[in-house]
């Protein structure tokens, strides 16, 4: 079955038996690589793996793990997607001339959670192995790790920073808006000042740490455990994670080494849900902070792509005998950090909760919002989700003139499943909430409103840092996309020069409003939401309620609490400036929409016709 568009033509298997999607592989050229994009050689032959059969789909955000195992049950949405897809990268393969490879695409079903998985349709491949599976005839084996398999480019792709790369001091850092970039790899220093590194993070810079909370989708423990300054690596950690049974076996025993790592499992009660938050609470002896990122803790994340952070004020302890709802924020954020912790209902986060009641959150400038999994009604269904976000524009924000000529702006790095056409969520309920400008807005959507979806291009991928291998942290499937092609019209490439980041593929996930010239900001939101149901929620029973599948999390930033009518949007964002007054979107406005060449990434089929950077073709075996 074969199905064209203005952004390509799809070949989707028609065979009954075959569920699940194959892991893309990169396979090695010959040539050198290049970032040339007319080349004249064509792929003759291409090495494929075979499917280990009767494997459950994982979602594709973990990069670096190990050993594949069996999943009878529906995904849990845990580690071993990236970690498997990355694991099969590492095999070159001749890029010669004169054919292309005969891949069969796997059907995507509902049951299959293709088009319910909560990191937004990141939903993965599943785990395979090279060979062909042999009966297995002695004892089960204890699952180990014995080393953390290489980088999709072979084990000396990752290179170890310098001393100069990282920050010795505060003074770069812009402390307005709070608003950080993470550090990327292999660009101009001046586009790494005032952005940070995860051991900028966690160094005496910021604080003496005591103790430590992780939120996260994916860990690589052992590196996690590096990124602490060595004085600082025993300290009590939580790990919070949404792992199951194996995926969880293997994560407790990735930590045995260490001892002053604990785990809070979190509880995904609705179907193909997954915890993908990613927040560090962050205990010192002079307070507490909290940074809401992007950003997985492996170290993929961390090296090559464009993250983005909040990082809150250092929060200083109140007086002895203060009440719990002391130190507030104008922004509530103290009350709505707590609700968002209190709704996991984990004991090992008790005494977490009543230690941020012990501190002053009152310099708070950004609102949160947050995704629990749940079906809630009445005044709860604002409480999560999307209709959270239209709550708060609703009640903090003022219309502005000729409001219906303002642009929406989503740039994600997964897309779940939308509907048949827009009308189905994505243009009704969706952009009715990103529409929302004050109490005195239209209670419908406005024609004239244009929505600008900023998701990579095929050539954005393969002309980027990374190469192909960048888009395995973008897994939107063809089963999704071939049912969706009306949506394809909204995309714009990621263009990034403001940033010195256009090679950097994003990971980043951010929400705007922007006036119709591209200057100014309405609000800006920074979050773990791709653009999925799963993470927003969806309305159902003739909108009484919403339902929620996962955990994400977010910040909003909304100028009526930095006393301003709208945020200048900031032409010369690095070097960063500490007075600096123009918010730092971390991508070129306005977004430039896709050529008739362009088509957006798809994960799971094969891109062969030129090499990439590192000259690897893309071939889903």
């Amino acid at each position: 079955m074969s199905q064209d568009s203005q952004h390509g033509k799809w070949t989707i298997s028609d065979s009954e038996d075959e569920d699940n999607v194959i892991p893309p592989t990169p396979q090695k050229g010959l040539n050198k690589p290049s970032i040339k994009t007319d080349l004249e050689i064509k792929p003759d032959k291409v090495i494929t793996f075979k499917q280990e059969p009767k494997l459950s789909p994982k979602r594709n955000e973990k990069a670096e793990n190990s050993h594949p195992v069996k999943e009878p049950s529906a995904p849990s949405m845990g580690s071993e997607a990236r970690k498997a897809a990355h694991v099969h990268q590492t095999v070159p393969v001749k890029y010669e001339s004169n054919s292309s490879p005969a891949v069969k695409r796997k059907r995507e079903t509902e049951e299959g959670g293709w088009n319910l998985s909560s990191s937004d349709d990141e939903a993965p491949p599943p785990v395979m192995k090279n060979e062909p599976k042999k009966p297995n005839l002695s004892p089960k084996r204890k699952k180990t790790e014995v080393k953390r398999p290489p980088s999709p480019h072979g084990t000396s792709y990752y290179k170890e920073e310098p001393t100069d790369f990282f920050e010795t001091n505060l003074l770069s850092m812009n402390d307005m808006y709070r608003f950080y970039l993470n550090k990327v790899t292999g660009i101009p220093k001046k586009f790494n000042t005032g952005a940070l590194h995860i051991k900028d993070i966690l160094s005496p810079m910021f604080g003496m740490l005591k103790e430590s909370v992780q939120f996260n989708y994916c860990f690589d423990i052992p590196w996690m455990v590096e990124q602490y300054p060595p004085e600082f690596r025993d300290k009590p950690v939580i790990l919070v994670h949404g792992e199951k049974r194996e995926s969880k076996a293997r994560l407790i025993e990735q930590a045995k080494p260490y001892p002053n790592i604990r785990f809070c499992q979190a509880k995904l009660d609705i179907a193909f849900g997954t915890h993908h938050t990613k927040m560090m609470l962050l205990w010192y002896e002079e307070g507490f902070r909290v940074i809401i990122l992007t950003s997985n803790l492996i170290r993929a994340d961390w090296y090559q792509k464009t993250q983005g952070m909040w990082m809150s004020p250092l929060y200083p302890r109140l007086p002895e005998g203060s009440l719990g709802t002391a130190g507030e924020s104008p922004t509530n954020f103290k009350r709505d950090l707590l609700d968002y912790l209190e709704a996991y209902r984990a004991p090992e986060l008790a005494e977490w909760i009543d230690r941020i009641k012990q501190h002053d959150l009152s310099e708070t400038r950004v609102y949160l919002v947050g995704s629990t999994p749940g079906r809630y009604q009445g005044p709860a269904m604002e409480k999560w989700g999307h209709l959270r976000l239209r709550k708060l524009l609703s009640e903090h924000t003022q219309p502005v003139q000729n409001e219906e000529r303002w642009h929406v702006i989503g740039q994600f790095s997964s897309i779940g499943s939308m509907g048949l056409d827009k009308t189905k969520w994505l243009a009704a309920e969706f952009q009715r909430t990103l529409t929302t400008l004050g109490k005195a807005g239209k209670s419908f959507v406005s024609p004239e409103t244009q929505m600008l979806l900023v998701y990579p291009s095929v050539e954005n991928v393969r002309t980027s840092l990374e190469g192909f291998p960048a888009g395995g942290s973008l897994p939107y499937s063809i089963q999704t996309a071939q049912k969706q092609l009306w949506l394809h019209s909204f995309f714009h490439g990621w263009h990034a020069d403001v940033t010195g980041r256009s090679n950097a593929m994003p990971h980043i996930k951010t929400y705007m409003r922007v006036s119709p010239d591209f200057t100014q900001l309405a609000w800006f939101l920074v979050t773990s939401a791709n653009l999925s149901k799963a993470a927003w929620g969806a309305m159902e029973k003739n909108n009484t309620q919403i339902m929620v599948r996962s955990y994400e999390l977010g910040v909003l930033y909304l100028p009526s609490a930095f006393n301003m009518s709208t945020f200048p949007v900031e032409k010369n964002v690095f070097p960063a400036s500490s007075s600096s007054k123009g918010f730092p979107v971390p991508f070129d406005l306005p977004p430039q929409r896709y050529s008739n060449k362009d088509k957006p990434w798809i994960w799971n089929i094969p891109y062969t016709q030129a090499p990439d950077t590192h000259g690897n073709v893309w071939v889903p075996s």
